[in-house]
């Protein structure tokens, strides 16, 4: 099970020096040392006094490594630093020896009727040329185009080539063979069908009948002939539309069978009204619910580990504050958490939220009476559970511990598993060493679940690339290689134009247009941030900045780029750790910060609590409640995730006890107090 171990001692900085000659590279880990490419050959950064540097040199093709000298010594390629004080490290290489080019031959064959072109050009073969084997450059990437005449269609590649897209591209690191096969176009056509959610569709005439036990979801019928599909939802859900060769929202739908076709029917849960609060918190709020605002330092009061399904109020603040799980007596053991900030807990209707277990499993429960549920059939490890925006029973997941290329749909009703999305081959495509696609546990989708951006790893999670999906239509949009920097995670911004990349190297973090076509910078580094939507609806970047004067908790427009400082924490020389989720695409303006492990000096405003704040400048900023958790390690963070309306906040606590003994708590807000 993968972990995320993060530091936040962000003080008493000191730097490290490094140099390079020759030719090669030097990496520091932590980031923030990457030295040696380009004309980059001195590089600087500064890290907490107790942090240990690791620097490993990486001789270029052809060169070596001559050694260390400075605060270094030796010839081994790792050096480990005590940043106690500044460091100064040189690094030497030699220089490599010129490698006169090589060339490869590129064979083609065409079966059928139909051409097969090459980009460079040099290939024109089958109907249209007999240029078929042709010489290029070692390392070239020569793009294969297959194009049928009227009457065929391509089939498919063979060889260095696979699929049946119409382009391949080839990598000239050897000689290489391609096969192309044409076939004449048939007389029928396959229509395929698939279904969301829980519901079925129907075909006249007969073929079709797809969903629920039902499968026979692909039939062949006449060309140009037509087809009428009939969607039906049982009790209990709603059909909410047609997708790919049929749209709107109406039962049925009518398809002409001029070529192969794809249809998709959605259905989801009939969803009722969820109560704002539970009774016990009706009766917290009975009086009215007024929320503390101002930067005022509040003593932390001492106070008894509260029993589950207790709902009280919180003594400072007067909010509602419910303990949801008691992993002593009840699913998971060994602890019972938010996973994590960016993760939306709550599924669309606030009924149910997620739990993360030590054993890396993931668990639901009731959000309305915090009674325990189920365990999830499928998830495991960092599968990156996701719920879907508007079917309370339905969540995206991907492979188990992030290694797969797939995402799955699972309906945590009927632990019904089906495969949205599978990236394996279109990846391989363009990375061949592709081994897994996921965010680093971090990311997100689009709020309305349609787009998705993913980072690729090879299988010693050596970063290769990044790419956005479009869910509804199955299209990846756009790929982009990393080329050798690994991001520290990746996520779709709320509106789906952005996929913002978060890196320590030298990059920082970049939000991109969805092809990858244009880009802007919003940060030096990763931070602890996530995105959120302002009251415009514009995507917003919402982090800290401590490498700023004041630890600036900072928001940038990405779409205009400009940067508001919203509020500073170094604060009469404390300093903070801090987490933040802005999953609350229904009131939009508003983010929850989550504080934690201060240090320096005396309690400040801003320490060991969850708080709304607005994203603008000089925000009202919301006391929700002192969050109890005392810091013993990573999992003792408290996480804070709020829901999609801000009426629920998830947070962790092990309640005044420096131990990984947590478990979750849920501040509940009638609706409108968030004003």
């Amino acid at each position: 099970m993968a972990q995320r171990i993060l530091s936040s001692s962000y003080f008493l900085a000191q730097p490290i020096t490094v140099s390079v000659s020759g030719a090669g590279r030097v990496l520091g880990t932590p980031g923030g040392i990457d030295c040696g490419v380009g004309s980059k050959n001195v590089c600087k950064a500064t890290f907490s006094s107790f942090t240990y540097v690791k620097l490993s040199a990486a001789p270029a093709p052809g060169a070596t490594f001559l050694g260390w000298s400075g605060s270094c010594s030796g010839t081994g390629l790792y050096c480990k630093v005590s940043n106690a004080f500044a460091r100064d490290v040189r690094a030497v290489f030699s220089q490599p020896a010129t490698v006169a080019p090589t060339t490869y031959t590129l064979s083609t064959s065409v079966t059928g009727k139909g051409t097969v072109a090459s980009q460079p050009a040099g290939i024109l073969c089958g109907a249209a040329g007999t240029s078929c084997s042709t010489s290029f450059k070692s390392g070239t990437a020569v793009t294969l185009t297959a194009t049928a005449p009227a009457g065929y269609s391509f089939s498919g590649w063979s060889g260095a080539c696979s699929g049946t897209a119409s382009t391949c591209t080839v990598s000239m690191s050897g000689a290489r063979s391609v096969g192309a096969a044409f076939t004449q176009s048939p007389t029928t056509y396959a229509l395929s069908v698939s279904v969301a959610g829980t519901g079925s569709v129907k075909s006249t005439p007969a073929g079709i009948d797809c969903g629920g036990s039902a499968t026979a979801c692909k039939s062949y019928f006449g060309a140009g002939s037509s087809v009428t599909l009939s969607a039906v939802a049982p009790q209990g859900y709603t059909f909410t539309g047609w997708k790919g060769a049929c749209s709107g929202t109406s039962s049925t739908c009518t398809v002409p069978m001029n070529g192969a076709q794809s249809v998709e029917a959605g259905f989801a849960a009939t969803v009722t009204s969820a109560p704002t609060s539970s009774s016990a918190c009706t009766q917290v709020y009975s009086s009215g619910a007024t929320l503390v605002s101002g930067k005022v330092v509040s003593t932390i009061p001492s106070l008894a580990k509260p029993v589950k399904g207790k709902a009280f109020a919180e003594p400072t603040y007067k909010t509602c504050v419910t303990r949801v799980t008691d992993h002593a007596v009840e699913p998971p053991s060994g602890f019972a958490r938010n996973d994590y900030s960016r993760r939306q807990a709550f599924n669309a209707d606030s009924s149910k939220l997620l739990v993360y277990a030590l054993d890396g499993f993931w668990h639901v429960y009731d959000a309305r009476t915090m009674a325990y549920v189920k365990k999830l059939v499928g998830p495991g490890g960092d599968a990156e559970p996701q719920w879907h925006p508007s079917d309370p029973n339905l969540l995206y997941y991907l492979p188990s511990n992030g290694v797969g290329m797939k995402l799955y749909e699972l309906n945590v009703a009927t632990d019904q598993t089906r495969v949205v999305g599978d990236f394996g081959a279109r990846l391989k495509a363009r990375w061949p060493g592709a081994a897994a696609a996921w965010t680093k546990s971090e990311g997100s989708p689009s709020a309305d679940g349609r787009y998705w951006c993913f980072m690729v790893d090879d299988a010693n999670w050596n970063g290769v690339g990044v790419f956005t999906w479009d869910r509804d239509t199955n299209t990846i949009l756009g790929m982009k290689s990393t080329n050798g920097e690994r991001p520290d995670h990746v996520s779709m911004s709320p509106s789906g134009n952005y996929c913002v990349v978060s890196s320590d190297g030298a990059s920082g973090t970049v939000a991109y247009s969805r092809d990858f076509s244009q880009q802007k910078k919003v940060h030096h580094k990763s931070e602890h941030s996530d995105i959120a939507l302002d009251e415009n609806g514009d995507d917003v970047y919402v982090a800290i900045d401590y490498q700023s004067n004041a630890g600036d908790v900072f928001m940038v427009n990405l779409r205009t780029g400009v940067r508001t400082v919203l509020f500073p924490t170094y604060l009469s020389g404390t300093a903070t750790a801090l987490h933040v989720s802005g999953k609350a695409y229904n009131k939009r303006g508003w983010v929850v910060i989550s504080t934690y492990a201060d240090g320096g000096g005396s309690l400040q405003w801003l320490h060991r609590k969850v708080m709304a704040v607005q994203l603008r400048a000089d925000p009202v900023i919301y006391h929700l409640a002192h969050h109890h958790s005392a810091p013993a390690g990573y999992w003792t963070e408290p996480h804070a995730s709020v829901n999609r309306d801000f009426t629920k906040i998830l947070f962790n606590s092990n309640w005044d006890v420096a131990s990984e003994n947590i478990d979750t708590y849920m501040v509940e807000l009638p609706a409108g107090a968030i004003k």
